[in-house]
């Protein structure tokens, strides 16, 4: 163009201008863009479970595994579900739980109390797995001398410590043995019978009694005791059963029938083997 053309001049810079603010990152451009419908939200994440709390009531010879390993890994995997236990003999679990205390599992050291729970409508049926194997063995205050070598001698000791048949299946175990080797009369003279399987433990432990009879898991957590004998198979009409089961008057069966499933993975049979208990496969 020459100066000749002011006009044109004024109209090619006039159009110049226009497409600079279409371009790419012009001004009209960047107006399209911020009007543009903003992108669809992110989904909400699913909302935490509210939390829960249940109550496991067990028999004392499994408070040491619970404690210290299988209620603190369940609480890892599930950590909107707190897990409280109570441990005492089975017979006054079952005892308790007939009388309305507020269990959502029961663990029994023996079918007996299980059985009868189950059989009364506190337990609900389809949900009992009769889950391990214990062992009953005869101890000594640990690095102390005595003559009794085994269940066929017992009566030798002055002082024998044993679970209250009433209410301990560990003390129904040993009567039950002692009465088919045929000293049961004769021991139970000497004996001082505890409320549960961890006193009788504790008694043997203090060396207030000379012998005691627990399971073969008890001895294990404690090395203020030593095995003398295991009692031999055959003397038992039964193996020693653990079984576990839900209470049917529990508000939260969800969480207490997850909680036994969990009991029953590799992960939690192998916590129950490295404290004695064996699969009852």
């Amino acid at each position: 163009m020459t100066e000749k053309n002011p006009v044109m001049r004024r109209v090619l810079f006039g159009i110049a201008a226009f497409l600079f603010l279409l371009a790419p990152g012009g001004l009209f451009a960047g107006a399209r863009r911020d009007a543009s419908p903003a992108s669809p939200a992110e989904p909400a994440p699913a909302a935490a479970p509210a939390p829960v709390t249940i109550m496991v009531a067990a028999a004392a010879s499994l408070e040491y595994s619970y404690r210290q390993e299988l209620i603190p890994r369940f609480q890892s995997q599930y950590p909107w579900i707190t897990v409280e236990g109570v441990y005492d003999s089975s017979g006054r679990l079952q005892t308790q739980i007939e009388g309305g205390l507020e269990a959502d599992v029961f663990m029994s050291a023996a079918e007996r109390q299980m059985n009868a729970l189950r059989d009364n409508g506190f337990i609900a049926p389809d949900s009992v797995v009769p889950l391990l194997q214990n062992k009953i063995v005869l101890i000594k205050p640990a690095g102390t001398a005595t003559t009794v070598t085994s269940f066929d001698n017992i009566t030798n000791a002055a002082v024998i410590a044993l679970g209250d048949p009433a209410s301990v299946p560990a003390g129904q175990y040993a009567r039950e043995a002692l009465t088919n080797l045929g000293n049961w009369d004769a021991a139970s003279a000497k004996a001082s019978f505890g409320g549960n399987v961890t006193e009788v433990l504790n008694w043997v432990g203090e060396a207030s009694a000379e012998v005691g009879v627990v399971y073969a898991t008890d001895a294990a957590t404690t090395d203020k005791v030593e095995v003398i004998a295991e009692l031999p198979d055959g003397i038992l009409s039964t193996k020693v059963i653990y079984p576990v089961g839900r209470v049917s008057s529990s508000a939260r069966a969800g969480e207490a029938d997850m909680f036994i499933r969990f009991l029953q993975t590799p992960e939690a049979l192998d916590v129950f083997k490295a404290y004695g208990f064996s699969p009852n496969n």
